[in-house]
C-alpha cells in the first residue's frame, strides 16, 4: 500500500509479515536510501516476544538516517511504528558504535546497499558484536558474503581489529566500499566439485583448549559421513572472552559457510557439533547456495537487470520475507520452486523502481 503526504509517496509496510523480525527494518531501510523513497513501517516485531524497536535496531535507523541525511519520526525503543524519509546518500567516512554486542553484520547489512549505490567510495567502522547469535559472523560476511557480491560486480574490503562477543561486545571491524551503479545478475544452479572443506575454531581470552575441543567435535561429526577438513584453532583479540567455530566449504560454483558459539554453560562439543551438522546437511543437499547467503544477496538481485536464477539447501523464512519487502520497493518477480523449511529453486527478475 502506498500513502501520499503532498507530493512525496510513502510506502506502508507491514513489519509483522513473513518471520516479522528486523531484517523487514533492514532490508526497507537500505532500499529507501538506494531508491530515495520514504516508508512506513508499522507492526514492527509484532509477533516477537518483545515486540516493537531495540536498541539494535535503533542503530541501524540511526546509521541510515546520518547516511542520507533523513528524517524520522518513532524512533524510540518500543515503537511499532516508524517514518523514515531519505535524503540524498553522502559517501564518506563513518563510524558507528552499538555499544552493546549486538550484530555488526546485521547493521552492515542495513548499510551497505546505501554505500554500494552511491557515488563515491566510502570507508565504514562498526562497534559491537562481530560474533552474535542469529547473525552472520565475521568470517561468515567477510569470505562467503563479500566474495558473492563480488561475484556481482560489487567490491568491498572488510578488516577486523577486534573481535567481540556476548554480552560485552567490543568488536570493531572497517570496511572500504567502492561504488558500484548495479549489481549483476546471478546464476547458480550447481555447487559443482567439492574442493575443499576448511575452518577455524578460536577462543578469546579463553585457554586454547576450548578451540582444540570444538575442532576436534566438530571433526568427528565430519568424519563420521567420510569427510575430512582443515580447521586451525587460534585465539583472537577481543576486550571480552569468547568461542566460536567456523567450517567454510569451497565447491567449484561457490562457497558456503556455517558457524556456531559458545556460550557460557554451552560445552564446547556442542559447539564443534552445532556448525559440522549444518555443514553436513548443506552438503547433502546438492544445492547451490547455503540458506544464509540465499537471503541476503536477494536485494542486490532485485537492483540488476534480467533474470537471477539459484538454488538454495533450504527455503527459509529469512529468504521468502527479504523477497516480500524488496517486491515493496521495486518491480521484481520471484518465483520459488520447493516447500519451505526444504531446498528449492528461487527466480528472481528484476524490473524497474516504481
Amino acid at each position: 500500500m502506498e500513502l501520499s503526504q503532498g507530493e512525496v509517496t510513502v510506502l506502508s509496510i507491514d513489519g509483522s509479515y513473513g518471520e516479522g523480525g528486523g531484517q523487514v527494518l533492514r532490508t526497507a531501510l537500505g532500499l529507501s536510501c538506494v531508491l530515495a523513497r520514504p516508508f512506513h513501517l508499522y507492526h514492527i516485531r509484532r509477533l516477537r516476544p518483545r515486540p516493537g524497536l531495540r536498541a539494535q535496531h535503533l542503530m541501524c535507523v540511526e546509521a541510515l538516517r546520518t547516511l542520507s541525511r533523513g528524517s524520522v519520526t518513532g524512533d524510540r525503543r518500543g515503537s511499532s511504528e516508524l517514518t523514515f524519509k531519505p535524503g540524498p546518500v553522502i559517501p564518506g567516512t563513518y563510524r558507528f558504535d552499538i555499544q552493546t554486542a549486538g550484530s555488526t553484520a546485521l547493521l552492515l547489512q542495513a548499510i551497505l546497499p546505501a554505500v554500494v549505490f552511491s557515488d563515491a567510495e566510502s570507508r565504514v567502522t562498526v562497534c559491537g558484536g562481530t560474533h552474535a547469535a542469529f547473525s552472520p559472523t565475521f568470517d561468515y560476511f567477510s569470505t562467503v558474503f563479500l566474495p558473492m557480491l563480488e561475484r556481482l560486480g560489487v567490491r568491498v574490503q572488510a578488516d577486523i581489529e577486534s573481535y567481540g562477543f556476548y554480552p560485552g561486545g567490543g568488536g570493531r571491524v572497517t570496511l572500504r566500499v567502492r561504488p558500484a551503479k548495479k549489481a549483476g545478475n546471478l546464476l547458480a544452479l550447481e555447487r559443482g566439485r567439492l574442493r575443499r572443506v576448511t575452518g577455524i575454531s578460536a577462543v578469546a581470552n579463553l585457554p586454547l583448549s576450548i578451540a582444540e575441543r570444538q575442532r576436534q567435535a566438530a571433526l568427528a561429526v565430519l568424519r563420521s559421513k567420510e569427510l575430512d577438513a582443515g580447521i586451525e584453532t587460534r585465539s583472537v583479540p577481543s576486550p571480552v572472552p569468547g568461542t566460536y567455530i567456523f567450517l567454510k566449504v569451497e565447491a567449484e560454483n561457490v562457497t558456503a559457510g556455517f558457524s556456531a558459539l559458545g556460550a557460557r554453560g554451552k560445552r564446547a562439543e556442542t559447539v564443534g557439533e552445532e556448525a559440522a551438522r549444518e555443514c553436513l546437511e548443506y552438503l547433502q543437499s546438492e544445492a547451490c547456495l547455503d540458506p544464509y547467503l540465499a537471503d541476503q544477496i536477494v536485494p542486490y538481485l532485485a537492483m540488476a537487470d534480467g533474470e537471477s536464477i539459484f538454488t538454495t539447501s533450504r527455503i527459509s523464512g529469512h529468504l521468502l520475507t527479504n523477497l516480500w519487502v524488496v517486491d515493496q520497493f521495486l518491480q521484481v518477480r520471484h518465483s520459488e520452486r520447493g516447500p519451505q523449511g526444504g531446498p528449492g529453486r528461487i527466480t528472481v527478475t528484476a524490473g524497474h523502481d516504481r
